[in-house]
């Protein structure tokens, strides 16, 4: 009893710091819908953050051809991701800009982005990714509620379009809200679901971020699948050979 109390004790006092930094955040997340059996928003997803966030961001710890485990073949790699052709499958993902210019860019040098949903959770990258807002007082031009005074730029604008940010007074408290002003190209044709269509796109990254932060997750799925079958398959033949061994002493 003893060494469970001082187990638990352990556990509350590691456990101390992430709850109070989600108490200070004071930011509500909203829920990610994360679906890693979904190639096609994970090769969707792939697709996206090559084009949106290679650009500034790397993955130095995420190959290329990690993308096969999704469905994707050489081909696809090579053409739906615009590869060079110096670049091999199997090279990591680099930034297209080195780290001493996008610091000069921004201030600060973009995080590398291999594990970012294990450091950040899915749910808020969901939420910071569709946070942005128009802020004239930015050095970028843009602000976030999710993560204030951010220094990266909103990639995804030309999409989602721009946000407003509107301050509420509800019986005393101040609540923030964002409205969009000017509609992106998920708009286009008067699409009257284009709010929808912007957060199934940002589920696709956020979908792919988590994938690539565990590449090896689905291998290890696949694998514990074959394993208790064959484990059931094992207890099957022996349960039946205990039957015709025991058959005779009975």
């Amino acid at each position: 009893m003893k060494v469970f109390n001082k187990l638990l004790i352990l556990v509350l006092l590691l456990s101390a710091p992430l709850m109070v930094q989600a108490n200070e955040s004071g930011v509500h997340l909203d829920k990610a819908p994360i679906d890693l059996q979904n190639t096609a928003s994970l090769q969707r997803g792939a697709i996206l953050f090559a084009s949106r966030c290679l650009a500034c961001h790397s993955a130095s710890y995420m190959r290329y051809n990690r993308l096969l485990d999704i469905g994707m073949t050489e081909k696809q790699i090579k053409k739906d991701l615009e590869l060079p052709e110096d670049i091999k499958l199997g090279s990591t993902m680099q930034s297209v800009m080195d780290s001493n210019s996008a610091k000069l860019a921004f201030g600060v040098t973009p995080p590398d982005l291999s594990v970012i949903a294990r450091s950040r959770s899915a749910d808020w990258l969901y939420s910071y990714m569709r946070s942005f807002y128009v802020d004239a007082k930015s050095a970028s031009g843009w602000n976030n509620t999710t993560f204030p005074n951010v220094a990266m730029p909103f990639p995804l604008a030309d999409l989602q379009g721009s946000q407003a940010l509107h301050l509420e007074n509800v019986n005393g408290h101040e609540l923030k809200k964002l409205v969009i002003e000017t509609p992106g190209t998920l708009c286009a044709d008067g699409n009257p679901s284009c709010a929808a269509a912007y957060d199934n796109t940002v589920a696709d990254l956020v979908n792919y971020l988590v994938f690539m932060s565990d590449p090896s997750k689905l291998v290890r799925a696949k694998l514990g699948y074959i394993v208790i079958g064959f484990l059931l398959l094992m207890f099957g033949l022996v349960y039946a050979l205990k039957k015709e061994v025991w058959k005779e002493l009975h």
